[in-house]
């Protein structure tokens, strides 16, 4: 029997900024501070970073962007790597094969 997974929850911005002052400031570890807001610790971490990274501009998206919004340079980069891993395999057949002929 599957699961559903749960919905993704969205935190706003403001939420996010006072979580990772509150791991600054406080002298208690990430991992209390973060049951007690009912998140993962490495959740506060990854705020950190993006904050530390970004600055202002941090969280002001809404996350990854779907598959339909990617700009195509992006949609053409997933496939080169994509068809690059196929090519590899392929290689890797027909060397196996060639051995078997021998």
């Amino acid at each position: 029997m599957t699961r559903k997974r749960k919905p993704y929850t969205t935190y706003t911005r403001e939420f996010k900024q006072e979580a990772v002052r509150l791991m600054d400031e406080s002298d208690r570890p990430a991992s209390e501070i973060a049951l007690e807001l009912g998140i993962r610790r490495n959740q506060l971490y990854k705020w950190k970073e993006q904050i530390t990274n970004k600055g202002e501009k941090a969280f002001t998206g809404r996350g990854r962007p779907k598959k339909e919004d990617q700009s195509e340079v992006s949609t053409l980069r997933q496939e080169n790597e994509r068809l690059k891993e196929e090519v590899e395999i392929l290689k890797k057949a027909a060397a196996y094969f060639a051995r078997e002929l021998k």
